[in-house]
Formats: structure tokens, C-alpha cells, sequence
């Protein structure tokens, strides 16, 4: 099954994804819901982020290539986490499918996108075992974690290098049925594919870190957890379409423009 979320009439409204149409139901996925009979061609919607999440968990470093080139960008030799890493993103950064990514007037050439697997989670959830831990989701989404290197590496923090507005597209939709091992995550930037791997072939799998997050913190319907990129990513400009699709889930499409 699958769950949009999109803007109807002025309201932000769930709708269950039936081929090129998008069904409106009153409630959402994380409780009651039922179907008004109204309905929305796909090519027509204001897509939203799919969820608006109470706490936005990421992953920085989770897949092999990326930490390595991350090191040698630094002149450093690659240092792998030894155990899950858990961040956080800020909720203002996310938009939907097919809306723009905005670039602040003083941004740098540094510009770059991370095609990212996304958890969302279904019910709430603490002290999970490796047994159920996938019990809790609701199912996943795409990430892309837009980052702005130059104020990365210079700001104490990534307060904006991660966290501009619009800098976390995130959609098109929920899937709530994914065959993980089978997913391949690609890349393209205005039509060339750039970028390819498995999606499941992470230093910590998705198990991996929601365990160890519920030994700590509870987990609640609409939490989200970007699980990381892999690979090298070049430099996005004003003009520049991005493409990330993930096998069994969908492609998550974003215009890159400048503000106005």
C-alpha cells in the first residue's frame, strides 16, 4: 500500500496511491482513516512531504564509499563508526515531491545531493529486540539530504548547511511493503544516472539502529530515520533536475532554483 500526502482544496490531505490516481481519505496511516470517493490524477497534485514528523532521526556516516570519500575530501584517512550514530534534522527543511529545492542567494558551488532510504514509523515503540524491531514502521520513503558543503565544514554546527528551508525533499509517498534486500538506490541529475548501489548494504541496517534507539528514546508514529547515502556526489546548479529512486518504492523528483 501506499500513502501520499498532498494539498487539496487549501488542506494538507492523506490519499492512498492507486495507479495514476491518488484517492483523499479523511484520518491518516497512523490511525482511523476511510476514503471520501474523491480522487486526484497524480500529474496534478501539490505534493507534500509525506509525513511531518514529531522527530526527524538521521544517519551520517552509514555506507562504506561515501565515509571514504568524505575522509579523502578532509586529507584524512577514513575512521568507520564502530557502533550506530544517531542525529537530527530540523522539520522546517523538508518538502515534497516535484516542489523546488531553494538555494539561499550566498550559498557556494558546493551544493550537493544524498539519495537517502527513509524509515517511518508506524507505532509507538521502546526497548524493540532485533526480533521485532521492524514491527514499528509504517513503512518507507526517499530522502535527499541537499547539503551545503562549504557551510558544513566552516559552521560549528550544520544548522544550515542540512537544515535550509526546502534542503530535505522527501516522498513521493509511504510504501508500507518493501522488499529491502532487493532495493537499489539510484541517482540522476537531469536525466544521466550518477550514483548507484544497494540500498540494504549499510555499515548498520535498519534493525541495527532502531534498536539501539529504543533503548534510549521512545519511538512515535510519524518518527522519521534517514539511513544515509553512498557515493560520490557533484555539485547541483540553478536548472538542474533530481532524480532518486529506490527499487519498489519510486522516484522522488526536485527542481534545484535559486530564491527569488
Amino acid at each position: 500500500m501506499r500513502w501520499a500526502r498532498i494539498q487539496h482544496e487549501g488542506k494538507a490531505t492523506y490519499a492512498v496511491v492507486a495507479d495514476e490516481q491518488l484517492r483523499l481519505v479523511t484520518g491518516t496511516p497512523f490511525g482511523e482513516y476511510r476514503e471520501t470517493g474523491v480522487s486526484v490524477a497524480q500529474h496534478s497534485a501539490h505534493w507534500l512531504s509525506p509525513v511531518i514528523p514529531p522527530t526527524f532521526y538521521c544517519v551520517g556516516l552509514n555506507y562504506t564509499a561515501h565515509i571514504e570519500m568524505a575522509a579523502r575530501a578532509r586529507g584524512q584517512e577514513p575512521v568507520f563508526p564502530s557502533q550506530p550514530d544517531v542525529g537530527y534534522r530540523a522539520v522546517n527543511a523538508l518538502t515534497g515531491h516535484h516542489q523546488p529545492i531553494v538555494l539561499p542567494p550566498d550559498v557556494t558551488e558546493k551544493v550537493q545531493y544524498e539519495g537517502e532510504l527513509v524509515c517511518v514509523i508506524g507505532t509507538e515503540a521502546k526497548h524493540l529486540t532485533r526480533a521485532n524491531a521492524l514491527d514499528c514502521l509504517l513503512g518507507f520513503t526517499i530522502g535527499n539530504d541537499v547539503s551545503e558543503r562549504t557551510w558544513q565544514a566552516s559552521d560549528r554546527t550544520m544548522w544550515r548547511a542540512k537544515n535550509t528551508d526546502t534542503f530535505k525533499p522527501m516522498g513521493p509517498w509511504i510504501e508500507t511493503e518493501l522488499d529491502l534486500d532487493a532495493a537499489l538506490t539510484r541517482v540522476r541529475v537531469n536525466g544521466e544516472e550518477l550514483i548507484e548501489f544497494n540500498t540494504n548494504d549499510m555499515l548498520f541496517g535498519v534493525v541495527d539502529y532502531l534498536v539501539a534507539i529504543t533503548q534510549y528514546i521512545t519511538l512515535v508514529p510519524g518518527d522519521v530515520l534517514w539511513m544515509g547515502t553512498e557515493g560520490h556526489a557533484k555539485n547541483l546548479q540553478v536548472g538542474d533536475v533530481v532524480d532518486i529512486d529506490i527499487t519498489g518504492i519510486g522516484t522522488l523528483t526536485n527542481r534545484v532554483e535559486a530564491s527569488a
